[in-house]
């Protein structure tokens, strides 16, 4: 049996390097996917083409009020003619005025109707996003939280969705819009004049290969941008939770340096990608001002030649006017939406991220109180890393097992393979006979309560804290969990007892009163399995005795695991492993080990600094 480590160390940050190019427009494809199975949205496409309809009837309406103003200037008058002819005469004109008046007031009342839709399938897709993101952290395997660190997967929940959320509410309707009215105003522009239309529409191609070029450039430094965003928050987010150390150290500039060095970054990659992304508009512009003065030119000479009217070249005028509107805000809107693509990547990235092994349709029925078997088990994180082979042990319900060893030796690890947080590479771990991956994981882990070496209480109560361990626990239950973990004379001197409100840094409680907390909460689930990882580590010697107590008259019944550093703590365990790489180089009660001389013994003197102390081999 061998063991290279006893945990996976955290290797960098695990920031990928967003979506490849290739990638670029299936991940968009995929937004818009996500987008278009909103109900509102099918409302949106309804409500938008009527507007641009509307729209673009309005200017051939202006266009017939030109011609019958033209044809009335024009049109010789009869003799003996007065007042009340020319209004009458003027009547045609104000009907059609009043129509174009109409139509372009109802194709702004679709307008706004439709933004209401677009909003709301788009706070409905970021809705989703969210839940399917916390759902997918729910299902990942501890392996993923050992290779990311926490604040750049935050970032992606945070940050990255409320940048597809912007987007999408400053480009869906716009762009939606845009095309539509480039289609309509095409379709009406080949009507009115085909040579017209094939110069307007010459200079289309020219900018949107402009735009299509910047556009590339800008592509991978907005995924470079996002990505460093992530590295900054990450190292935002460790700073803070490491705030005390950081002071301790006196690192706060050395951190600083390094914050920094992120946030120069950020700045390097988001100045060169809007530099190119917002070059389009510009670009744009210019070539279409181009294409207007050719079209004022041939339109003035089709009127000389009487091959079209003036009302016609009016509204040809006012419809290659409108179509550079749509083409530059989409050449405008480019980095804005490359930006919203390069997050939903990451954004799907951690979606796709894979999963916890699924849990098979439960064969097993556990019967029993806590036999568990190590059987010939073999582990290793990495392929070509074994870590545990070969490692065999069995444990009778209600005996207590301490497990210690120096660091690295494999003692987490067996937590980690118990609470199926991994699953064995080679044979097999059971429960009273029952192979674990045999069970749901939920009722494998309604079997055992953990008391890990991180502590971890949220923002509430510390009555809710406790109960945590059991749904539906009475405060009778929760304040005897609390008196067998001897933490309740300590909460009943607080302010509010039970009810006080405890936040994110568990100010006005300390470490060790935490960990008091923490273990009534496993006490109150009464598990068949306690499995207590360095759970006295944060608490002073006094206490420790008071939860050795505890501990002894708790265990009563129950099969329970002791992972400690502190030899003191596993004097009474009914026997003790030396774990060395992986193997039980020593096993037995605390005085016989203390005199056979061997690997505990020179643990037991190393830490006591007991005459003669030696380091452990």
């Amino acid at each position: 049996m061998s063991v290279g480590r006893s945990k996976k160390a955290r290797t960098g940050s695990g920031t990928p390097t967003g979506p490849p190019r290739g990638e670029f427009l299936a991940t968009a494809r995929r937004l818009l996917e996500l987008v278009g199975l909103q109900r509102p949205f099918v409302l949106m496409l309804v409500l938008g083409l009527a507007s641009i309809t509307l729209n673009v009837a309005g200017p051939l309406l202006l266009g017939r009020a030109t011609d019958l103003i033209v044809a009335m200037a024009t049109a010789p008058r009869p003799s003996g003619s007065g007042p009340g002819q020319g209004g009458a005469g003027l009547a045609p004109v104000a009907v059609v005025l009043s129509l174009a008046l109409g139509v372009y007031g109802l194709s702004g009342l679709c307008w706004v109707l439709q933004g209401r839709q677009a909003t709301k399938a788009i706070q409905r897709s970021a809705y989703r996003l969210r839940s399917d993101a916390e759902a997918k952290l729910a299902r990942l395997p501890l392996a993923y939280f050992d290779t990311h660190r926490r604040g750049e997967v935050l970032s992606r929940i945070t940050h990255d969705i409320d940048n597809i959320v912007q987007t999408l509410q400053q480009t869906l309707s716009q762009l939606t819009n845009s095309v539509l009215l480039i289609l309509g105003l095409v379709v009406v522009m080949l009507r009115l004049s085909p040579l017209l239309a094939v110069i307007a529409l010459t200079v289309v191609p020219a900018a949107m290969a402009a735009t299509a070029l910047l556009g590339r450039r800008a592509q991978p430094r907005l995924t470079e941008q996002w990505n460093a965003m992530g590295r900054l928050n990450a190292h935002v987010e460790e700073m803070y939770a490491s705030h005390t150390l950081v002071k301790a150290f006196d690192q706060g500039e050395r951190s600083a340096a390094v914050f920094r060095e992120h946030n120069e970054a950020v700045f390097r990659s988001a100045y060169q990608a809007q530099l190119f992304s917002g070059s389009s508009q510009p670009v744009m512009t210019f070539v279409n001002n181009l294409g207007h003065v050719v079209v004022a030119v041939v339109g003035c000479l089709r009127v000389i030649s009487g091959t079209m009217s003036i009302g016609d070249v009016q509204a040809f005028i006012q419809y290659a006017r409108q179509l550079s509107g749509p083409l530059t805000q989409v050449t405008s809107l480019a980095g804005v939406v490359q930006s919203g693509v390069v997050s939903a990547g990451r954004v799907f990235e951690l979606l796709d991220a894979v999963e916890e092994t699924p849990d098979a349709v439960e064969r097993g029925h556990v019967v029993g109180r806590g036999l568990i078997r190590f059987e010939s088990v073999g582990f290793r994180y990495e392929p070509k890393s074994p870590l545990i082979e070969d490692f065999s042990l069995t444990v009778e319900p209600g005996r207590t097992i301490a497990v210690v060893g120096p660091t690295g030796a494999g003692k987490t690890t067996l937590v980690n393979l118990l609470l199926r947080f991994y699953d064995v590479t080679g044979g097999r771990i059971t429960l009273n006979g029952v192979d674990l991956r045999e069970l749901q994981r939920a009722t494998l882990r309604r079997h055992i309560g953990a008391v890990l070496q991180d502590t971890w209480l949220f923002e509430g109560s510390i009555a809710d804290n406790i109960g945590y361990g059991r749904e539906g626990a009475t405060r009778e239950q929760i304040e005897l969990a609390a008196r067998s973990a001897h933490a309740d004379h300590f909460i009943r001197t607080l302010p509010d007892g039970y009810d006080t409100v405890l936040d994110g840094e568990n100010a006005g409680i300390s470490a060790g009163e935490s960990q008091l907390i923490t273990i009534a909460r496993a006490f109150l689930a009464d598990p068949a399995i306690l499995v207590l990882d360095e759970a006295t580590s944060a608490v002073d010697t006094r206490t420790e005795l008071l939860v050795r107590r505890a501990m002894a008259r708790l265990s009563e019944g129950r099969t329970c695991f002791v992972i400690a550093h502190r030899l003191s703590t596993v004097r009474d365990a009914d026997a003790i492993l030396v774990l060395r790489n992986g193997s039980i180089v020593e096993q037995g009660r605390h005085p016989e080990l203390l005199a056979a001389g061997g690997a505990y013994a020179r643990l037991y003197r190393a830490q006591f600094a007991q005459p003669g102390a030696d380091l452990p081999r």
